[in-house]
């Protein structure tokens, strides 16, 4: 891994992914480019500066400046942020992404201007654990049995006994535009690529009972899902808020995490893998035999094993990432 040159003018620096090695090494031609993919994860367009005092040719050197990383093809590391083409050049805000949970969604019930409710359909799944900043999977009944009733949890062993779920609330964040307002049908996900690592653990439908199918595995053991459908995507508008406090509200995580026009809600849910739930193993390798503390049936703290990663989150219309931080979890 290296930096460029930037100094000068970079004409391209590209690299092909290990699919195109493997056909290019064929020599039979079936080598073709059909996609290619372009990031800007070492910018930081913060850094533009429309008051410099040299004048406007001055506004981006900063950013021109800045290091950049050589092309190279690891997807765990590369392209974390993917640029892509939005032709309108009539909008003010791109739509995003957000985690339904009680640090991101509003307190109070104050109208449609990003505090209503979603209706109890929909589900409020705050899995989060607030204490370590992440979903916490169970990797074994064991561990399931003896966590306090008060620590949420998904269910990566039993998941017959699943309640909680992953929760992604996808529309414009801002309080600038109501969410009376409808979001344009080129704004709103309704598919979305879930990329999460294949020897940790699997996803799950929100209800945590039915395996997602695959749709491929990398070499670097990292599994790609594309989910649609009733079962992991509903689309939300304003007639979905209740602002009465009403028993058909779903308490404070029930809110939409994001406050101008809603497009859709993702549910998400984990199973732990055979490997975790039967070998210490990955235990040892990932995770070094960290230990963290939690809190038992009894009130006492519980030690327990973990592995911390995320799941990679993107929407196939806008290419808006996020990445969902995950921590599986192990008696010691």
């Amino acid at each position: 891994m290296a930096f460029l040159d930037n100094s000068g003018d970079i004409i391209l620096d590209a690299v092909l992914t290990d699919t195109g090695r493997f056909r290019l090494a064929k020599g039979d031609g079936s080598f073709k480019i059909v996609k290619f993919a372009f990031g800007d994860d070492e910018v930081n367009y913060r850094n533009f500066d429309s008051t410099h005092a040299s004048g406007s040719a001055y506004y981006d050197l900063e950013i021109l400046q800045t290091p950049v990383l050589e092309a190279f093809t690891n997807n765990t590391s590369m392209l974390k942020s993917k640029l892509v083409t939005i032709p309108r050049t009539n909008l003010l805000y791109l739509p995003v992404m957000r985690l339904a949970t009680d640090s991101t969604v509003p307190q109070g019930v104050d109208g449609l201007q990003g505090n209503g409710k979603i209706s109890a359909q929909l589900g409020n799944g705050d899995g989060l654990n607030q204490s370590s900043g992440t979903y916490l999977v169970t990797c074994t009944t064991t561990v399931e049995d003896n966590l306090a009733a008060t620590t949420p949890f998904l269910h990566g062993a039993n998941v017959a006994s699943q309640q909680n779920y992953i929760r992604v609330d996808q529309g414009l964040h801002t309080s600038n535009i109501s969410q009376a307002f409808v979001l344009d049908p080129d704004l709103k996900e309704d598919q979305y690529i879930i990329q999460m690592d294949h020897r940790l653990g699997t996803l799950l439908t929100p209800s945590g009972k039915t395996p997602t199918p695959v749709s491929f595995i990398d070499d670097d053991n990292i599994a790609t899902y594309y989910v649609s459908g009733d079962a992991y995507v509903k689309s939300v508008n304003a007639s979905d808020l209740k602002t009465d406090g009403s028993s058909t509200d779903i308490g404070s995580n029930g809110y939409f995490a994001c406050h101008g026009p809603m497009g859709t809600v993702l549910k998400l849910n984990i199973g732990a893998s055979i490997n975790l739930n039967t070998s210490n193993y990955l235990f040892q390798t990932l995770g070094g035999n960290q230990t963290t503390s939690l809190t038992n049936t009894a009130g006492a703290a519980y030690t327990v094993k973990f592995i911390d990663t995320i799941i990679k989150v993107t929407g196939a219309s806008t290419g808006y990432t996020l990445n969902v931080p995950v921590r599986y979890i192990k008696e010691n």
